[in-house]
């Protein structure tokens, strides 16, 4: 007996259609070697952790429901700016997707999304390199303050672990901005 033979094509399925669509938006330019791609995919993975320890926080029930949206708010917020990475490698950092209005399928002028995109890197890099080593060694706040005695970081055991755990990845949130913002410019001018 032959076994039987479908000739017609099946419609992929809707998971299939999304993983073709993210896989197309997110490819690579020509251009962009291995590593520069490592380093994109990797940005999103150095603010991942500080943004899971702090979701974490909201099951404390001692914080009221503005702080609790507050935490939730600044975790997405931070893993969707860390996310814009990507856009210095793939496609559509280059063209705009053709789904936006009156810009779709145009080319994304370089230098604007440079000059943000170092200003970040700056930025980040100060905030989470330069000055929070600097008010750990310390033992101060942001401020100048002492930090307080509930601090996590003060905790000790596992709880000031998980801290720094979590929190250490940041330190190169900016450093591999910058790298992918350079490359980005080279690539582009």
């Amino acid at each position: 007996m032959q076994p039987l033979h479908h000739t017609e094509a099946r419609d992929p399925t809707p998971s299939g259609r999304l993983r073709a669509a993210w896989h197309a938006a997110h490819e690579p330019v020509p251009g962009v070697s291995r590593r520069l791609r490592l380093v994109a995919y990797a940005v999103p993975f150095t603010v991942l952790p500080a943004g899971l320890w702090r979701l974490a926080a909201v099951l404390d029930e001692s914080i009221g429901i503005g702080e609790r949206c507050y935490i939730v708010f600044l975790s997405a917020f931070s893993e969707a700016v860390a996310f814009t990475a990507i856009g210095l490698i793939a496609r559509w950092g280059e063209v705009f997707p053709r789904r936006i209005p009156i810009l779709g399928g145009r080319r994304v002028p370089p230098k604007p999304v440079t000059i943000v995109a170092a200003l970040g890197a700056t930025f980040l890099t100060l905030l989470w390199t330069v000055l929070t080593l600097i008010t750990e060694i310390m033992g101060t706040t942001v401020r100048g303050d002492d930090l307080p005695d509930d601090f996590p970081s003060r905790a000790g055991g596992w709880e000031a672990a998980s801290y720094y755990i979590c929190y250490a990845p940041l330190i190169l949130w900016g450093p591999l901005l910058a790298i992918l913002t350079i490359a980005y410019h080279r690539r582009r001018k």
